[in-house]
């Protein structure tokens, strides 16, 4: 097991091909060797390293920091944005995709689930989930960060069928995946097959919207340059600013050891921070040249002390709905919009896009 492929740090690639040759950073992050993964993969196969299963779902629990959050695996029909059922919220990059696409021709295996989330309430689909958790789970393992997994099969025909139902009407939010997505849509257009081809899906884990266990966390902003931002209500600390965000579309900032607090015009303090300061303060100048990102609000504070950056800016964890609000616009986010925790780590479960097979 391992952490998905964009969030490993190159430093530590070493560290999770080391713990086994069987690691699946082993087929994810292969570098530029992509028909070398395709071979690996193919290797753990005829091996019997990787077992088959029979057409099936699966039920994963995380257990994290006395949370518990419950996802469902399974294949989801790649449809274009434009049909406004899978629904994005942040911009992509070229050059992700590339290496992504170059992989999934070499492989031909949806090797991550991408993480989707939907608005489950009346659907049935939690009620069924925990009668598939009620009994023992076929896997238990812990992965990165300490957290424990358990994972469950859905072999049986019936329950498919009817989380098929409650789901196929649904819109579904993608919340980490993005550029994977777009990958897999290249690929489907690629292969130009029937729609129930299995290149026309994607291996997915989805979770509710109300499910206790989502956790998304805030992703504080580090300009490397620009001029002060002044009018702003003082702080004494870095404390005071991130607790004086409370329930406010507002941002804190930092530069030259004094802290503020900016109170903001709108109903998303992210969207408002960009448009309203950072990008008046950078003009037509690309926002992701002059930007840096950290979940740690204490290190873009000494960014900024050690001359990192010029300023930091703090933000409030968004709110899930208003999110899936602008995404249902057709409104996408700044870069790092979100950051839901804990990833699903890669290596539970792949899908095979095999040619003779159909969905």
């Amino acid at each position: 097991m391992a952490p998905p492929y964009d969030v490993i740090p190159d430093s530590d690639l070493a560290h999770y091909r080391a713990l086994s040759p069987y690691n699946v950073v082993h087929v994810t992050r292969p570098g530029s060797d992509y028909e070398g993964a395709a071979r690996t993969f193919e290797r753990w196969l005829d091996d019997r390293i990787l077992e088959p299963d029979s057409r099936s779902m699966y039920v994963h629990e995380v257990e994290f920091d006395g949370r518990v959050r419950r996802d469902l695996i399974a294949s989801l029909r790649l449809q274009p944005y434009s049909d406004r059922v899978v629904l994005p919220h942040e911009r992509t990059h070229r050059r992700p995709k590339e290496d992504r696409l170059a992989l999934l021709r070499a492989t031909r295996v949806s090797l991550e689930p991408l993480w989707f989330l939907y608005e489950g309430a009346g659907t049935g689909v939690t009620a069924v989930l925990e009668g598939v958790a009620a009994r023992a789970p076929a896997v238990t393992f812990t992965g990165p960060e300490g957290t424990g997994h358990r994972l469950w099969v859905i072999s049986d025909p019936a329950i498919h069928g009817a989380v098929h139902s409650a789901l196929e009407n649904l819109p579904v939010l993608i919340a980490d995946g993005h550029h994977r997505y777009e990958t897999a849509l290249a690929y489907a257009e690629e292969m130009n097959r029937d729609p129930d081809a299995p290149s026309r899906f994607t291996l997915a884990l989805l979770t509710d919207l109300a499910d206790p266990g989502l956790v998304v966390l805030p992703t504080h902003r580090v300009m490397k340059t620009g001029i002060p931002v002044i009018g702003g209500e003082p702080k004494a600390s870095l404390e005071e600013t991130l607790d004086s965000l409370s329930g406010q579309v507002a941002a804190g900032a930092y530069r030259d050891h004094q802290f503020q607090v900016l109170a903001l015009e709108g109903e998303v303090a992210l969207v408002e921070l960009h448009e309203q300061v950072i990008d008046n303060i950078l003009g037509k100048r690309d926002p992701e040249e002059f930007l840096l990102y950290t979940r740690d609000p204490a290190e873009a504070v000494r960014w900024v002390d050690e001359g990192v950056g010029a300023a930091a800016f703090f933000l409030e964890a968004p709110d899930l709905r208003q999110v899936l609000k602008l995404a249902q616009e057709g409104k996408t986010l700044p870069q790092k919009a979100t950051y839901f925790h804990p990833k699903p780590p890669s290596g539970m479960v792949f899908d095979r896009l095999q040619r003779d097979r159909r969905l």
